[in-house]
């Protein structure tokens, strides 16, 4: 082919590549604006579009910061704890109102989410004060609270 008659592809809306995202996963409402103005400057497109797509979209539920919500709990209650769950929906501009939410259903079970974190990390409670630093760091890292974090190491010492 030649530079002639090579056809050139129909430029995609913003509003297509917006259905396109979200027929892949849930967003929230800020991320998805944020992606879609990225591609707005990059493709040369209209971004003033976006906050009308945005609310079309909410009314007809294709996007919903509950869903969003719904399912960052889902896929991350078992290997995290509740604060670093509400720190990711935070960074992804999720309600106050709805991180408060998610936190109490997390906090249901977060004990028991924590004991099995551990358990899949560490085979035997801590021999030392620097196990046990180096065990609760790592219950730390992944978002659990002190108390939670004191339960899990100071049972598998009084089960060892």
């Amino acid at each position: 082919m030649t530079p002639q008659t090579k056809q050139k592809k129909p430029q995609v809306s913003l509003r297509q590549r917006a259905l396109d995202y979200l027929a892949k996963r849930e967003y929230s409402v800020t991320e998805l604006s944020k992606k879609l103005a990225t591609v707005a400057k990059q493709y040369e497109l209209d971004a003033t579009q976006i906050p009308e797509i945005l609310e079309d979209f909410r009314k007809r539920n294709w996007l919903s910061d509950a869903r969003f919500t719904e399912q960052i709990v889902h896929a991350r209650k078992s290997k995290f704890g509740s604060a670093r769950v509400a720190n990711e929906l935070r960074e992804k501009g999720v309600s106050d109102e709805l991180i408060a939410d998610a936190v109490e259903s997390i906090k249901i079970n977060e004990l028991d989410n924590a004991k099995q974190v551990w358990r899949k990390k560490y085979a035997h409670a801590p021999q030392s004060r620097e196990e046990w630093a180096k065990q609760a760091r790592f219950l730390q890292s992944r978002g659990f609270g002190f108390e939670i974090i004191r339960k899990v190491i100071n049972e598998q010492e009084d089960e060892a």
